[in-house]
């Protein structure tokens, strides 16, 4: 093996390490002198806070692209060899000549895609193994055959480096795989931003980190478009959000909202929980029918007449017909519930006006109402003025608010059949995940009248320009002609600009990322949306998450053999057929990179026993150690599970627990450095539910009282492993389970 080789590259990191430093030390230095500018005009905030925002950013790219800057090399046959890398740096030259290649450029694609047989141009393509800053190995794979110059640092088998990036033990988050993308990953990743992709892979498959990386690739190959609109990816989550947080930073992109269902209404956190069947409930498509419905009871009318106390003319009757007529006038306008309040309004307030001017215009003799144009128009302000009538106008036309409305309903959901309703029904607590999409849905049925909103808006923008207009006039007002030189002009502010242009350019500006405005607004339409575990979604979810996609530009990712929530639509052509028919490709991820031979087999025969024709991805590996089965009584089933975590942990590298929700409280108390709350995964053990290991990997699981699961949890909690798996018992094993272990 040539030392020389190793040195080479040692040299070339060395200095691209130092040109990473001096870019960020040119980062910091324009924040710093950023900062420290003094100018207090609105204008030089907003030059400053641009430059820092956009330095802070470039800042945050480089941190993220510092661990294994640089992975690996590409020779061609004609001479040519780029350096490929998480981020693109370039020499400081004239030419900006690139010095790494970033991994998403096409220039970098036979890195991932030549073979021997299609080499694309390669003559050796070489795997950089790095330690922090230091090169640890080298890997070559030499795909012209004719070439006969050797390094030494070829390897015969072309996985290697894939294989010991598989062996490696898990630290609780998820790693980028920009060294180790194969072939049909990497298609996935670069297929075009436009309309709906599909990508269906069973445990193991890379499908999640497909798909972040995709994300990157998009926010590359489409930076233009995509930095304005933001990307969203949606987790299952809590914990698998943190599991995958550090995967993007660490590909130089930061710029993305990642959110489970739960945070996707501003302003609501939901930390609730339902029941299986009360989110099932909720989550049906019909759901919206029955909240339009629940709006429009409360749009009612008086079965009679309503009187209204009317200082000054008595006792105004808001009778039936009138407030019916006014109703369907408002519905007719096809306006969301608020705005077409306004409408209701008017039409009352026109109704009672009349009916007041009836009252004391008309004529004593017969002849038409004595009361003109304008002592009309003053009665009508007077009742449109009337507290009293406003009062009368909110009883039957209530201004609602999402949150209100659906507390409300929930409380009562007397719209349901009585069996769902009562298995909805609450009154007050915190809000649900499956609560979201009802208040997204009842959002969009109330609207948002923000006429008064936007008056103020504008009031406060004229108060700006009449501002602006006064400090031109002060400036035209105080200028000297002392020195004036007849031949030459000297412009000053006021000849250059306009009082409303003055006021607009010193408007305060929005330096949110879009990532961070579109956190924080309801109505955001993303340019891109990104759905893990996307068969574990309601039809209610989908409506949410179609929404915020207006250009139908989304990547959803999952299984359909591991729908688990009763909630889930589960089939991908009942989840797109409502909103894009069959316009959607579809690609299936068929390798196993994770689960080892032994722990998927036992897997597979247990979903066989439901489904015959069952067939699970093809594992990569093997790593001879058998999955085990261990029986205990019922009432030393935690402390047997407390045994094998300690029997394990010395080589475990992490551990996690898998059991029902029911267990939690017991294994808690023999499993002491396991705290309760949400799972921190850096730490070496942690106790989850089989819904909270979705999308998780462990290199050691044990499986706790499997016959509570559902065949799909049970394949979930079966599949977390990338090394070894235990179950432990008190309830007999379920028969596909018992054999299966028997057999392995």
């Amino acid at each position: 093996m040539s030392t020389e080789e190793i040195r080479k590259e040692q040299q070339f990191i060395d200095g691209l390490y130092a040109r990473l430093e001096d870019l960020r030390e040119q980062a910091e230095a324009s924040v710093r002198r950023a900062l420290a500018q003094v100018g207090t005009g609105l204008q030089a905030r907003l030059e400053r806070d641009v430059l820092v925002a956009e330095q802070s950013g470039l800042l945050s790219a480089l941190d993220g692209g510092e661990n294994g800057l640089c992975f690996g090399r590409l020779d061609f046959s004609d001479g040519r060899a780029h350096h490929i890398g998480r981020i693109g740096i370039r020499r400081d030259d004239t030419e900006r000549t690139p010095l790494v290649i970033d991994w998403r450029a096409d220039v970098a694609r036979p890195f991932y895609l030549a073979t021997g047989y299609t080499p694309m141009g390669l003559r050796r393509r070489r795997h950089l193994t790095t330690q922090g800053r230091t090169v640890t190995a080298l890997h070559d794979e030499i795909l012209d055959l004719t070439d006969a110059a050797r390094t030494g640092h070829e390897g015969a088998d072309a996985d290697a480096v894939l294989l010991a990036a598989l062996d490696a033990a898990r630290t609780g988050r998820m790693h980028d795989i920009v060294q180790t993308i194969q072939a049909e990953q990497d298609k996935v990743i670069r297929a075009p931003q436009r309309g709906v992709l599909v990508v269906e892979g069973g445990p193991g498959t890379g499908k999640t980190a497909v798909a972040l990386h995709r994300a990157a690739y998009l926010l590359y190959a489409y930076r233009e478009q995509l930095a304005r609109r933001a990307v969203l990816i949606v987790g299952p989550n809590p914990a698998f959000l943190g599991y995958i947080g550090e995967v993007l930073p660490a590909l130089g992109e930061t710029g993305v909202l990642l959110a489970t269902m739960g945070e996707l209404f501003p302003g609501v956190h939901a930390t609730g929980t339902d029941t299986p069947a009360a989110a099932e409930v909720k989550g049906r498509s019909e759901m919206a029918d029955v909240l339009a419905k629940a709006v429009r009871d409360r749009q009612t009318v008086p079965h009679g007449a309503a009187e209204i106390d009317h200082e000054g003319y008595g006792t105004l009757s808001l009778e039936r017909a009138m407030a019916e007529d006014a109703r369907w006038r408002a519905r007719e306008t096809g306006l969301p519930h608020n705005l077409a309040r306004p409408h209701f309004a008017f039409h009352i307030i026109d109704a009672l006006t009349a009916q007041l001017a009836e009252r004391i215009g008309a004529d004593p003799f017969g002849g038409e109402n004595l009361l003109g144009p304008d002592d009309l128009a003053q009665l009508g302000k007077e009742i449109a003025t009337s507290r009293e009538v406003h009062a009368a106008i909110e009883e039957f036309w209530p201004t609602l608010t999402p949150e209100g409305f659906v507390a409300d309903f929930l409380a009562d959901p007397s719209h349901l059949a009585d069996t769902d309703a009562e298995l909805i029904r609450r009154e007050g607590g915190a809000w649900t995940p499956a609560d979201v999409p009802l208040l997204d849905e009842a959002a969009e049925i109330l609207g948002e009248d923000d006429s008064a909103a936007r008056a103020a808006a504008e009031a406060e923008r004229q108060d700006r320009i009449a501002y602006a207009q006064g400090v031109l006039d002060l400036s035209a007002g105080s200028e000297s002609f002392e020195f004036e030189d007849e031949e030459s002009e000297v412009l000053a502010a006021h000849d250059i600009i306009d009082a409303e242009r003055f006021a607009d350019r010193h408007e305060e500006a929005d330096h949110r990322s879009a990532a961070e405005r579109a956190a924080a607004d309801r109505t955001w339409a993303f340019g891109h949306i990104i759905v893990d575990e996307a068969q574990e979604l309601s039809a209610m979810a989908w409506r949410l998450l179609m929404r915020r996609c207006p250009t139908r530009s989304l990547t959803l990712v999952g299984d359909p053999a591991q729908t688990a929530d009763a909630a889930g639509v589960g089939s991908w052509r009942r989840i797109l057929q409502p909103y894009v028919e069959d316009r959607w490709e579809h690609v299936r991820l068929g390798v196993n990179y994770r689960t080892p031979a032994e722990i998927m087999e036992v897997a597979a025969q247990v979903c066989r026993a439901v489904d015959p024709t069952f067939e699970p991805p093809s594992s990569v590996r093997a790593t001879g150690v058998r999955p085990w089965a261990r029986e205990a009584e019922p009432q030393a089933l935690a402390e047997a599970v407390a045994e094998a975590v300690k029997a394990e942990t010395p080589e475990a590298g992490r551990l996690a627990v898998v059991a029902p929700r029911t267990l939690h409280p017991a294994l808690h108390a023999a499993l002491p450095d396991v705290p309760p709350g949400e799972p921190d995964l850096t730490r070496p053990v942690v106790l989850l539910d089989p819904r909270q290991a979705k999308g998780l990997e462990f290199d050691t699981v044990l499986v706790v009282e499997p016959a509570e699961y559902g065949v799909s949890d049970l394949y979930v909690a079966l599949t977390r492993a990338t090394q070894r798996l235990g179950v432990l018992h008190s309830a007999p094993l379920p028969k596909a389970l018992a054999q299966a272990l028997e057999e392995a």
